[in-house]
């Protein structure tokens, strides 16, 4: 009985014990448990997108600009924050980079799993052989776990590098593993790694460090860009020594000489041809834009060559700043855009291109090309160059022309041929500044903004201010028979506007004809200037008020070239004419354009005629000439005496004399000259009778306002002018 009782007890002891046993286990269980999931939950690393949203999201800080057969032509910053170029597959990438950043970084990074555990086990062992002092735990992170730190930055904050922070990298690190190839995870790493100075990436790295792209990069180079990884800032002695020991170098001096060459920043932006920097800024826009456009990077070449040469050879004392512009006549497309050259500009920012300035001459061919077209005038109609006032609104408007003298009676062709800017006045009288005005702003020239009166006569001239593209494309509808159609820049946008009608056929070839005549401007630009081409080409040339502006505008069968030199400041020019400033440059792109394919004379429209003429009176010999149909002559003369309007031509109207106080009164006298058959008609002054209009009067000026009014045999008043004495 004892016995039995006994052996319950015990066994009821041992229960309680395994109950306890048990009881303590699952507590230990939960507690791990909880331990696990709390550390979990605290390791746990944020999301790491997958491979194509990285691809997808990356957004360079540049925007590249490609001439019309792909070919690079500028870049542009456009995100100021870290410059990044295009996304670099790993194919494009030199392997030697490849080998030195996986060598230096990570030896076991083909074969882990996102951790490196012997890299770990070994940088513990360090941490306690050296006492807690840190060492090379460096060793440990592996690229997939620095990569994480790259996608997402809190996991590698400054001051937050602690053991917790270390875990979660290493999560993450795991979890891209997973989910990502080990090519796209050095593929990542290596374009988003961060590099010397604002540098981001293989290919900014490449580019701004050693002036190459990633896959023409040498041993060397590899050994260097993996030095840098560790401290992007190091100087050249602590960047050689590492760069030295990972290519495991014996002599070690061209790896040296090339990190000081490295860290002096000497190979930056090589890559960049900066051929069309205005235009890149003109086009792009967004980060990691890239456009097509439809310049021709040989004729870019071409004209950047032929105005740094020109600029080069006056000097800056002289001239500062030139643009071109190139059109390919049948398409419009711009073949060559040049805002300026940079060399001595002080405004180099600035597009000469685009940028209106003063006309000048240049806007003369339009307005002859109206008149002609509506048959008041002809190219060997008679204009008279010889002084003229005219009354405006703002007083009186006296003409010049640019060598301040006067060539008398002259012909159309010769006067537009020769920039007379007399005779350009009187034929925008005939025609009137508004019709001009429209005529300017049809032809796309829409900084004209304001009405005739704003210009007044001197629009003729050039006074209103116009860009380089606008000017190319006007002279180009004269090269398409009058055909007006919008430049293009963007071969995207690229499409075929239907060409209006803006100038008549005939009209248009007639202003050309003239404008590639170089016997009718021999008198202004000599026998041989740089206007005169050996195929056939018209241009014109163009000097603004003051010597601002330079202009030479022209078109062969294929091309329109528009040149401008002057100085982006305002201030003017130096012993720089037409002939000596931008004809030079025109001439000089012309030839290269038809290297070998000269350009050929225009095919006469229908509505032209031809005739044999004389122009007795003037200094021109006997001709050929073109007409419009039914507005030929065989022979063309100034208009004699007596079949001019009978008119008073002096005092002009609106004129204000002044009577010099140390010259006896009767000794002043102010002449009266009239035109035209006057015989009969009689001249009276402040409604007095003054005397026989043919008989030479002279008035004795008296102070104040006066009216001279020319009166017929019947009575009749055929012109009045105002003057006034003071």
């Amino acid at each position: 009985m004892t016995s039995a009782t006994e052996l319950s007890l015990y066994q009821m002891v041992q229960q309680q014990r395994r109950f306890r046993l048990f009881d303590a286990l699952a507590w230990i269980a939960l507690a791990s448990l909880i331990l696990v999931t709390a550390a979990h939950l605290v390791t746990k690393p944020p999301a790491m997108p997958a491979y194509a949203d990285v691809r997808a999201a990356w957004k360079p800080s540049e925007a590249w600009l490609y001439d019309r057969d792909g070919r690079l032509l500028d870049t542009i910053r456009v995100d100021f924050q870290r410059r990044r170029l295009g996304w670099v597959p790993l194919k494009n990438i030199s392997p030697a980079v490849r080998d030195a950043v996986v060598t230096a970084e990570d030896r076991r990074f083909w074969s882990h799993g996102g951790i490196d555990w012997l890299a770990i086990a070994a940088a513990i062992r360090a941490r306690l052989t050296m006492g807690g002092t840190g060492g090379a735990s460096r060793g440990a992170s592996t690229l997939p776990m620095q990569l994480a730190a790259f996608l997402a930055p809190e996991l590698a904050r400054p001051g937050h590098r602690n053991w917790l922070a270390k875990l979660k990298q290493m999560r993450a690190g795991q979890a891209l593993a997973a989910n990502w190839t080990h090519e796209q995870m050095l593929e990542a790493y290596l374009n988003l790694v961060p590099l010397r100075g604002e540098a981001q990436g293989i290919g900014a790295g490449a580019n701004s460090l050693f002036g190459k792209r990633p896959a023409e990069m040498t041993r060397t180079d590899a050994a260097l860009l993996a030095g840098l990884l560790p401290n992007p800032s190091a100087g050249a002695k602590t960047l050689g020594d590492r760069a030295c020991r990972i290519a495991h170098a014996k002599d070690c001096g061209a790896i040296r000489a090339a990190a000081a060459t490295l860290v002096s920043g000497e190979r930056a932006a090589r890559l960049d041809p900066a051929l069309a920097p205005h235009l890149a800024i003109r086009l792009l826009e967004r980060p990691g834009q890239r456009v097509t456009t439809t310049i021709d990077r040989h004729a870019q070449q071409i004209a950047i060559a032929a105005m740094r040469r020109q600029l080069s050879g006056l000097g800056a004392e002289r001239v500062r700043d030139g643009a071109v512009v190139v059109l390919d006549n049948a398409t419009g497309d711009v073949l060559a855009y040049v805002g300026g050259v940079g060399l001595n500009s002080t405004a180099a920012a600035v597009d000469g291109a685009n940028a209106r300035r003063q006309a000048g001459s240049t806007l003369k061919p339009h307005l002859y090309a109206q008149v002609i077209e509506r048959g008041w005038l002809t190219a060997a109609s008679i204009l008279d160059d010889s002084p003229v006032q005219l009354d405006t609104a703002s007083g009186l408007y006296v003409p010049k022309n640019y060598d301040h003298s006067f060539k008398g009676p002259v012909s159309v062709r010769k006067a537009l041929a020769s920039s007379l800017n007399v005779p350009a006045v009187r034929t925008l009288v005939i025609d009137s500044v508004q019709a001009f005005r429209d005529r300017l702003w049809a032809l796309g020239y829409h900084g004209v903004v304001e009405d005739g009166d704003y210009y007044g006569y001197s629009l003729a001239l050039g006074s209103a201010e116009v860009s380089l593209v606008e000017q190319a494309n006007a002279f180009r509808t004269l090269a398409n028979y009058g055909k007006w159609s919008p430049v293009t820049y963007d071969v995207s946008r690229h499409f075929r506007q239907h060409p209006r009608a803006i100038v008549s056929p005939a009209a248009a070839f007639v202003v050309g004809d003239i404008l590639s005549d170089a016997t009718a401007r021999t008198d202004a630009f000599g026998a041989d200037s740089a206007l005169r081409l050996p195929f056939w080409a018209a241009a014109k040339t163009g000097t603004s008020k003051a010597m601002r502006d330079n202009w030479c505008i022209g078109w062969s069968d294929r091309y329109t070239v528009a040149v401008w030199v002057g100085n982006l400041e305002g201030d003017s020019m130096r012993a720089v004419s037409g002939t000596s400033g931008a004809a030079p440059v025109w001439r000089d792109v012309m030839m290269a354009l038809h290297a070998g394919h000269p350009g050929k004379p225009p095919a006469v429209p229908e509505g032209v005629e031809v005739r044999r003429i004389a122009l007795p009176g003037t200094r021109e010999p006997p001709r050929r000439e073109y007409f419009l149909r039914g507005t030929a002559q065989s022979v063309m003369a100034a208009a004699p005496q007596a079949a001019r309007r009978p008119r008073i031509v002096n005092p002009v109207n609106g004129s204000v004399y002044a009577i010099d106080p140390d010259i006896p009164a009767d000794r002043q006298r102010l002449a009266v000259t009239v035109s035209g058959a006057v015989a009969g008609h009689r001249l009276i002054l402040d409604k007095r009778p003054a005397g026989d209009a043919d008989a030479g009067l002279q008035i004795v000026p008296r102070p104040g306002s006066h009216v001279l009014a020319l009166v017929d045999p019947g009575g009749r008043t055929i012109d009045r002018v105002r003057f006034t004495v003071r």
